[in-house]
């Protein structure tokens, strides 16, 4: 069964809380961290599939949307944002195919890596992160 578009929206929204968490990681949030993220959503997530959203916009825009909207509002919560993320996947275990795991990781890892120095609490919840999506 195909999921909603609702459903989708809301994996976009999950998956910008989580990029948020790893960038969040140290505490601090930097603008290369961002750019890289819109970058691979501009690249990358706009091709998984062509769900809109409510503002006739390719729906994987919603990880930007959600990623800038908790800098603003300088919410540094990282471990809230990733466990949202997690209870998201957990309840929607089908959406998580071999494929999304792998982006979904590869873009974790060049938001950690996009600063010079590779934070050992971003690292840190690249490896959570990888362990949890290898589990089914």
């Amino acid at each position: 069964m195909k999921p909603s578009q609702n459903t989708i929206i809301s994996f976009y929204e999950n998956l910008g809380k989580l990029f948020f968490a790893i960038a969040a990681a140290d505490n601090v949030v930097e603008e290369v961290e961002f750019n890289v993220l819109k970058e691979i959503v501009k690249k990358k997530w706009t091709k998984v599939d062509p769900v809109d959203d409510d503002f006739h916009s390719d729906a994987a825009y919603q990880i930007e949307t959600v990623f800038d909207w908790l800098n603003n509002e300088s919410f540094l919560n990282s471990e809230t944002c990733y466990n949202e993320f997690i209870d998201f996947k957990k309840e929607h275990p089908s959406l998580f195919t071999k494929e999304i795991n792998s982006l979904i990781l590869k873009t974790a890892s060049k938001i950690a890596a996009s600063v010079a120095d590779i934070n050992k609490s971003e690292l840190m919840l690249v490896a959570r992160l990888s362990i949890e999506l290898k589990k089914t």
